[in-house]
């Protein structure tokens, strides 16, 4: 079966570094045609062991430089999620447009038994999307709802 080309997406070009000694590791991509998250790998320079409740922080070896009004979310992937209880703490993480840094990743291992960071492992995934600014608008009311003021669980 043919790659159809989705013609309804938007394609920015985004400007990434390679941090120093860190070359060899994969840009971040795609994994299926219509994914909205690209999978970013680790960049340790030697395999890290998580122990069960513990976290790190994990280099992905990269720098972006994100066009004004965007901004990338640093999200869990499930597989390592549900497969090894392994997420990422502060998710999602928010990279801002004027933040030129190395993106670092802070995970945790809920499971039971330790996970091994290998360099070059997909470890998490980057969503790019726009930015909106608001205005607030300070009211003496609010137009009511049928759900009104209910919160947790309340449906």
């Amino acid at each position: 079966m043919r790659a159809r080309i989705l013609s309804f997406m938007e394609t920015i070009r985004i400007h990434i570094q390679k941090t120093a000694g860190n070359e060899d590791i994969p840009l971040p991509a795609y994994m299926t045609v219509q994914a909205a998250g690209m999978d970013i790998c680790a960049a340790v320079a030697d395999e890290q062991i998580i122990s069960p409740g513990e976290r790190a922080k994990i280099p992905t070896g990269i720098a972006v430089m994100l066009p004004e009004g965007y901004e990338a979310q640093i999200r869990p992937r499930s597989g390592l999620a549900v497969h090894q209880g392994v997420t990422l703490l502060n998710s999602p993480g928010t990279i801002d447009a004027d933040y030129r840094g190395e993106i670092a990743l802070v995970v945790i291992n809920h499971g039971a038994r330790p996970f091994a960071v290998k360099r070059g492992m997909r470890l998490a995934q980057m969503v790019v999307q726009r930015v909106c600014r608001v205005q607030w608008v300070e009211a003496v009311n609010l137009t009511p709802t049928e759900r009104g003021d209910g919160g947790f669980g309340h449906t």
